[in-house]
């Protein structure tokens, strides 16, 4: 992303709805999961929003986080305190040793990058046996927008494709949904309609009644995915998977 994108997602991250949501996801896809001490990963961790709220949920989680962006490396370390370990690094290069994590996060960074099979492939290597790893991508190259060039989207993915990536990378137990479904007539709208000149990217908060409603319509979205359910469309595409436990040796 520009560097100005990453002032404004520390401004904006603990409040806009959109991350709201997001990281809810990421929570819920992590239920059931690692307990204790567990080791977490947040691959392209930004200004370290994800983190403070993962942290707020499972204190005994040891977290790290790694982003290629020196200013967002300094955003997060502010943020986050000094018992994170933030490191300047790529997705596609992980400065890590193999099996060092019980669970990797990425969220919205794999589209960032030419190479997105190799960054599966590192989130594998690092992850323990039984590792569980979560990704968040946007859907539907047709969606390509100014939100895209601004924070410098390589590629918009759709459900199946992505589920061969984490397949190819070795991943079992893959489950994956559309999300951010019920707003997405609007956000078509607003990026393909009503775009102007003016532009960057829609990481901002939006007046207090439209961020109440969206925080609403997003609730009805988790409800339906708390029971089992899943969305066949939507702006973003989410996953959970895991790296197979090692093989009991006799």
């Amino acid at each position: 992303m520009q560097s100005d994108e990453y002032l404004k997602l520390a401004e904006v991250e603990d409040q806009m709805w959109y991350f709201h949501s997001l990281h809810a996801h990421v929570r819920r896809g992590l239920q059931g999961g690692p307990t204790g001490a567990a080791a977490v990963l947040d691959a392209g961790c930004g200004t370290g929003g994800l983190i403070l709220r993962l942290r707020a949920a499972q204190p005994a989680w040891r977290f790290s986080g790694i982003d290629f962006m020196p200013l967002a490396c300094e955003l997060a370390r502010k943020r986050c305190g000094p018992d994170v370990d933030i490191r300047e690094a790529s997705i596609t290069s992980l400065p890590f040793a193999n099996e060092s994590f019980d669970v990797v996060v990425s969220a919205d960074v794999i589209c960032q990058v030419e190479n997105s099979d190799v960054a599966l492939a590192e989130f594998f290597r690092v992850l323990r046996p039984g590792g569980v790893v979560v990704i968040n991508v946007p859907a539907y190259r047709w969606m390509w927008s100014y939100h895209d060039d601004t924070c410098h989207t390589k590629h918009r993915y759709t459900r199946p494709e992505l589920d061969r990536l984490l397949a190819a990378a070795g991943f079992a137990d893959r489950r994956l949904t559309h999300w951010n479904a019920l707003p997405f007539p609007l956000v078509w709208a607003k990026r393909k309609l009503f775009r102007t000149a003016h532009d960057t990217s829609d990481v901002k908060l939006y007046p207090r009644p439209l961020e109440i409603a969206f925080h609403g319509v997003m609730a009805l979205e988790h409800a339906w995915l708390r029971v089992g359910g899943r969305w066949a469309w939507g702006t973003s595409v989410f996953a959970v998977a895991r790296k197979p436990a090692a093989p009991v040796r006799k």
